[in-house]
């Protein structure tokens, strides 16, 4: 029996001309289930996850998952049954969390646009921390808080203004992106915050993107927040816990693309600058999101025709952008391969998915042997999937498995049109 694992990917193997995840043969998960498919490795995650708390050892930290990137419940149940606690955007996400068996006093509430109603939610749940990221949403918290009757425990998301040198959709922390308070304008607000009656002031926060490959813009960052830190506190305003958000990406495998440190490594470096700044027993608090889930999924697809053109050929699968939005929205890079490779000579196809639209690509100029019926394995497709997938042309959602050594878990159903069409209304007459 031979067993070669795929680069970046420990957990995906050929096995005997066959590919694996974990201990399943992957052909068989497409014959039980169907395709478009999602395939997680519960190993694969818990991998990610150790670095991160080896990472941590002996120190005051919370990891909290970012779960905008992956939040399927069962994925959900994994990572709280770790003792991770919750990113989270929306109230919807908060339910997830609940739904889950997550725990509320870990959870942490981000983004520029919370709800009056999502305010209440979480309050009623009784959140960790609320982080702020405008002037105007600190006075709605405070006075939401206040008519609940409680102090919302608040930090404040500083934007740093350091280039973390990633997609200009997914990068978060300069001064044109939409996210956080100015660093320059930090000390007032938060001199504001601590006048109001609603307010707890309890940490300070710092997210500069996704996908960061590079330690610098972290380290970067952390001498800006640890600044505002000092100035704050000086100010009488203590600072119980510094979140310095996630962002850090994984290995994709498009040509020339950089690998990202390794989390422990990456934090051992983070760390000893936070305790040369005098800050090394702080509570810590962080939201990886991606680097935990993206290299832990792929997505299974059936090659339904190939058509040879003038210009390009195409590989025609079952899958398409609204299961794979990655590449239509960041013309983002997934490695592409056979379940079962063939001896054939390979052809360059672009590999496209049925939707009418000219974005719907999954990757361009691959080299492939295939045939119709044959299916691929789209490779780093745990995080920003599923999560951001649709039903546009009516397509349902795909269905999801988790992989356990030699077991695999349906976590969810195939979606069907009935159910895409539940909750709709005909006119009357």
């Amino acid at each position: 029996m031979t067993n070669t694992p795929l680069p970046g990917h420990p957990h995906v193997h050929q096995r005997d001309g066959a590919l694996h995840t974990e201990g399943v043969r992957l052909a068989d998960l497409a014959a039980t289930h169907g395709t478009p498919l999602f395939v997680y490795s519960k190993a694969a995650m818990l991998d990610a996850l150790a670095a991160y708390q080896r990472g941590f050892a002996g120190r005051r930290a919370q990891i909290c998952y970012a779960m905008k990137a992956n939040s399927t419940l069962a994925v959900l149940q994994l990572f709280a049954r770790a003792g991770c606690g919750f990113d989270i955007v929306s109230g919807g996400e908060l339910q997830r969390v609940l739904a889950a068996g997550g725990d509320p006093a870990k959870v942490i509430f981000s983004g520029v646009g919370k709800t009056r109603a999502e305010m209440r939610q979480a309050l009623d749940h009784g959140i960790a921390c609320f982080n702020v990221e405008s002037a105007a949403e600190l006075d709605v918290l405070d006075e939401v808080a206040r008519a609940h009757g409680s102090r919302a425990r608040v930090s404040i998301r500083v934007n740093p203004d350091v280039d973390a040198k990633t997609h200009p959709y997914i990068s978060t922390g300069l001064k044109g992106n939409k996210f956080g308070v100015a660093h320059d304008e930090a000390l007032a607000l938060y001199r504001h915050a601590a006048r109001l009656a609603g307010l707890q002031v309890v940490g300070i926060d710092c997210h500069i993107g996704s996908q960061i490959t590079d330690a610098s813009p972290y380290l970067d960052a952390m001498d800006r927040v640890l600044d505002l830190v000092d100035a704050v506190e000086a100010a009488g305003i203590p600072i119980a816990h510094i979140d310095f958000g996630g962002g850090l990406g994984i290995v994709y495998g498009a040509p020339g693309d950089d690998a990202p440190p390794a989390a422990d490594g990456l934090w051992q470096q983070l760390l000893a600058k936070l305790d040369a700044r005098g800050y090394g027993d702080r509570l810590l608090m962080i939201e990886p999101g991606r680097s935990l889930v993206g290299n832990a999924g792929l997505c299974l697809t059936e090659v339904l025709y190939l058509k040879p053109g003038t210009q390009k050929n195409f590989c025609i699968v079952d899958a398409a952008m609204n299961d794979l939005p990655r590449p239509a929205m960041y013309q983002a890079f997934h490695q592409i391969v056979p379940l079962a490779p063939r001896a054939d000579a390979p052809a360059v196809y672009d590999v496209v998915g049925p939707v009418c639209e000219s974005g719907d690509w999954l990757g361009r100029d691959r080299k492939l042997a295939v045939q119709p019926g044959d299916h691929l394995a789209v490779l780093s497709a745990g995080a920003y999937c599923m999560s951001m997938s649709s039903n546009y042309n009516t397509r349902g959602r795909a269905a999801e498995v988790l992989v356990d050594g030699q077991a695999a878990h349906l976590i969810r159903a195939r979606e069907d049109a009935q159910a895409q069409m539940r909750g709709e209304s005909l006119l009357p007459g």
